[in-house]
């Protein structure tokens, strides 16, 4: 079919609550893809970050081809190899001692048990009337009820009323406005080290380790929410691990399937034995299809080589698009293969649909970012490709 008759049976049978870009997507192949109508794309998006190892990864496609020949789907009243190699691999290479692991489905779900655990352990050691848990301004957390709650930009706080209670929210890199918040109702804090949805800011690392031990002086868990940042996506397995600090608790996504729905709650020593039998369930969460796909993505973002080239990549493309010599971009922020290229407040959506137009894929953040968030597997050719692109458009 076309991409105009895709499209028409879409509008006829799809709800519209995406503002899609219009190209109906076909195949990928590395960091590239084709749409219906034969045309090439560059794809600095892996699906917002999930397609982390690219499409139609050899790693990946065995792994899930392999196990739905075996088993598809149990359900989580049965043990599998599979989803104990993940958490195996994740308390492991995460370097929390002694955690424990929970598996959702998606970013919000494993956000949401995030949630759970911290109000309970605090319910545990203290009773009710410890369960505000403070983000930041300029967060994103999830679209369940609860972490559009939990998300601190007020133009998601809408529409959907009641919503959750028991959140507060405070600028990022300001320890007096969060000290301020900690008080005898605060069970945690809850952070992205870097604010995706937000713009791709980064936070202060001194800040970041502040807010730490002003946790660990009055038994406040530290949540740290790394759905986009994590599975090597900012040249580490997990982005806390450059920030310096040791977590209570970290949820995942994106990433961590290769490209298939996961999700994940790594709870550290100090939280791992919190969520008891009843307290928390699903019905698809670590499931042996899905956990196949991540034992072939975890075996390889892993490898030490392999964060280290993550690295050099982001660094590559970071410093091409500074070298454009562009007097519309401002700067490029980021870490790893997560960066942000600055322009002008409110243009971003239009340079991102000129870069799709000639074919690199990008998507938006914030107010004046347009993001990146390619395959970590993306050669130096198609980083060139996309960078040709830049040029022309900027």
């Amino acid at each position: 079919m076309t991409y105009q008759e895709l499209k028409a049976e879409e509008q006829k049978y799809v709800m519209n609550t995406y503002g899609r870009f219009p190209i109906a997507l076909d195949h990928g192949e590395g960091a590239t893809v084709w749409d219906v109508e034969g045309k090439k794309y560059i794809d600095l998006t892996s699906g917002i970050g999930v397609n982390s190892l690219g499409y139609n990864n050899p790693l990946v496609t065995r792994a899930i081809e392999e196990q739905i020949h075996k088993l598809m789907h149990v359900s989580n009243l049965f043990t599998t190899a599979p989803m104990i190699q993940t958490a195996k691999t994740l308390v492991e290479a995460s370097g929390l001692t002694g955690g424990k692991v929970f598996f959702a489905n998606s970013g919000a779900e494993a956000n949401e048990g995030m949630i759970k655990l911290a109000r309970k352990y605090s319910f545990d050691k203290y009773g009710e009337g410890r369960s505000k848990i403070v983000t930041l301004i300029n967060s994103f957390h999830g679209r369940t009820i609860t972490t559009l709650k939990a998300t601190g930009q007020d133009r998601f706080h809408n529409y959907f009323f009641p919503f959750t209670e028991g959140f507060d929210y405070v600028p990022a890199n300001d320890l007096d406005a969060l000290l301020a918040k900690l008080d005898g109702s605060t069970c945690a804090v809850m952070m992205e080290l870097i604010q995706g949805e937000g713009g791709v800011l980064p936070l202060d690392p001194a800040y970041v380790r502040a807010v730490e031990q002003a946790c660990r002086e009055r038994d406040i868990l530290l949540l740290i929410d790394e759905v986009q940042t994590g599975i090597g996506r900012t040249g580490s397995l997990f982005c806390f691990q450059q920030y310096g600090v040791t977590p209570d608790a970290v949820s995942m996504a994106k990433g961590l399937g290769g490209g298939v729905p996961i999700g994940a709650v790594l709870a550290a020593a100090t939280t791992a034995d919190v969520l008891t039998p009843g307290t928390h369930a699903t019905t698809f969460g670590g499931t042996p299809t899905v956990c196949a796909a991540a034992n072939a993505v975890l075996s390889t973002v892993t490898d030490i080589a392999f964060l280290r080239n993550v690295q050099k990549k982001g660094a590559y493309l970071a410093k091409g698009i500074q070298e454009l010599g562009s007097p519309n971009i401002h700067g490029v922020r980021g870490m790893g293969l997560m960066l942000g290229i600055i322009v002008d407040e409110g243009k971003h959506s239009e340079y991102a649909n000129k870069l799709i137009e000639k074919g690199c894929l990008v998507v938006t953040a914030g107010k004046n970012a347009v993001r990146l968030l390619p395959p970590l597997t993306i050669s130096y050719e198609e980083m060139d490709e996309a960078l040709a692109i830049m040029k022309e458009v900027f």
